[in-house]
């Protein structure tokens, strides 16, 4: 645990030593009005020794002229392919690493940041245990005083993560450094030699569960995750979803959920995860039956109740968060990771007819 004196630590102080070079890495994919914010907010930091790093995904809108026309000393990294949230950071880091750097920070493009962001992280670096994993007190976007997180923890009872102080405003209760289960990928801030330590995110995951992953493989080596609330940014929330509502979210949550159970999980407790999800699958293809009045022959009975189970089981199935669901939970068990099948982002177009 963190030690309790920790929590009370001045953020606000001036850096004292030399400064250190911060490389800020951001992914862009068809995400041009939202990169070309966030970089304008960067570009208004109070800390002077960082770089920018923006990784395109293979976006086939104009992002890349954009960019490099309004922000041309911004180095610009093209992959030529969407190699998800895992794959398009790594493209970063390595670049990072190569070039040489003392911290990293992972930033979603559709955020906006304060101005004291990378001052608050090297302040509370100094004085927080070495090698600690960082992480900001993250705002909604369309709500700048409601918290969207201030922390990652799993609830082992709902087999799920929570973002503590997820929905809050004005609560003081958030306003002091605190040890958590994981940092979001929307802002980690962690020193180059943790990311050689560590090693690069696991790009089977694709997009989502990543960097959660990969704090976790990080706690396991020693480091610490921790969340600085003087470090402050405002988020739009899944854009890369298109929301959190989608068929497409809906993928990628249930299948790498799973895939990280596995890798960080007890046996037991991934137990109680598999059990959760054949009851999934009983809710989608085995609704309650609805059975014909006692009096009517057995086989009237019979053939009634298969057939409305049958026109239930259509309707169950034609859904498309369903649909999505049975998909995910297929490729998991398939072993198949990586980008989702191409059917997965169709189902949104039918998700909105619906």
């Amino acid at each position: 645990m963190l030690d309790p004196t920790l929590m009370l630590i001045d953020i606000e102080a001036p850096v004292l030593s030399a400064m250190a070079k911060v490389s800020i890495v951001i992914l862009n994919w068809n995400g041009k009005e939202d990169t070309l914010e966030c970089l304008a907010s960067v570009g208004q930091l109070d800390y002077p020794n960082y770089e920018v790093i923006v990784v395109d995904n293979g976006s086939t809108d104009d992002s890349v002229d954009a960019i490099s026309k309004q922000y041309p000393d911004t180095t610009l990294l093209q992959t030529g392919a969407n190699l998800g949230y895992a794959g398009g950071n790594n493209v970063g880091i390595r670049w990072v690493l190569e070039h040489g750097a003392d911290y990293v920070l992972l930033l979603n493009n559709d955020t906006v940041v304060s101005t004291n962001l990378l001052s608050a992280f090297i302040n509370a670096e100094k004085l927080l245990p070495s090698g600690s994993i960082l992480g900001a007190k993250i705002f909604f976007y369309d709500e700048p005083d409601k918290l969207w997180f201030a922390g990652g923890q799993w609830n082992s009872g709902s087999n799920s993560f929570e973002h503590i102080g997820h929905g809050q405003s004005g609560s003081t209760e958030f306003n002091r450094v605190a040890e958590v289960d994981y940092i979001t990928g929307c802002a980690l801030f962690a020193g180059a030699e943790t990311f050689k330590e560590v090693g690069l995110l696991d790009e089977r995951f694709f997009l989502s569960y990543e960097e959660t992953d990969w704090c976790y493989r990080a706690r396991a080596s020693g480091h610490k995750c921790i969340v600085v609330p003087d470090a402050k940014l405002w988020h739009k929330i899944s854009s890369s979803f298109g929301g959190a509502d989608t068929p497409l979210f809906s993928y990628f949550m249930v299948r790498n959920k799973l895939l990280w159970a596995k890798k960080h999980l007890s046996q037991s407790a991934r137990i109680s995860l598999h059990k959760e999800n054949l009851r999934t699958l009983c809710r989608i293809l085995l609704p309650p039956l609805i059975l014909a009045k006692m009096n009517l022959p057995f086989v009237k009975k019979l053939l009634w109740s298969l057939t409305t189970w049958l026109k239930t089981v259509r309707r169950s199935l034609a859904n498309p968060m369903n649909q999505a669901t049975l998909m995910a939970l297929r490729d998991y068990y398939l072993g198949r990771f990586g980008n989702c099948p191409p059917k997965v982002r169709t189902l949104r177009k039918q998700q909105k007819k619906a």
